[in-house]
């Protein structure tokens, strides 16, 4: 199975993926890391515009033809990059499961994205207003939400694992 975590930075949705990666013996992927070696490569300055995703979505088909779920963690805010995560799932037979995670409690947001802790050198924490200004469309596919100000990151996991299993 390909399992897609989406969402804005700072909502939690990279401590919920990678725990739910270590808790179902998935692959686990973070767009953020593969941008992040890309530039550390010196292939490219900052803008590396769909390149992140491209090179995930080609290591998830190859883990997914192997017979390996997959856990994708990336912001994923555009209908293009969703429907080609769809269509890697797809080629590989696999089943996909989107799950969009939101902190709904703005002043909450705003705190985690003011206070967040670099996990990946060299990478340039977004401010609030650059999350703010983010291009991140409305969704029109079926996908699970999880709402971080509502559930602790433990009922996080515990409900997207019930929700993989339904």
């Amino acid at each position: 199975m390909l399992v897609v975590f989406a969402g804005l930075p700072g909502c939690g949705k990279t401590t919920i993926a990678r725990a739910l990666a270590a808790r179902i013996a998935a692959v686990y992927l973070r767009i953020d890391t593969i941008e992040q070696a890309v530039r550390d490569a010196g292939l490219v300055n900052d803008d590396l515009g769909a390149a992140g995703y491209i090179v995930a979505y080609a290591v998830a088909a190859e883990n997914l033809a192997g017979g390996r779920s997959v856990v994708a963690d990336c912001v994923n805010p555009l209908a293009i990059t969703r429907l080609s995560w769809r269509d890697v799932a797809r080629q590989a037979g696999a089943d996909i499961f989107d799950i969009e995670v939101v902190c709904s409690d703005e002043a909450e947001h705003r705190r985690r994205v003011e206070t967040r802790v670099q996990d990946i050198k060299g990478l340039a924490l977004p401010t609030w207003q650059q999350v703010m200004e983010r291009q991140y469309e409305a969704w029109t596919t079926p996908h699970f939400v999880v709402d971080t100000a509502l559930l602790g990151i433990e009922e996080g996991i515990d409900s997207v694992a019930r929700y993989l299993k339904s």
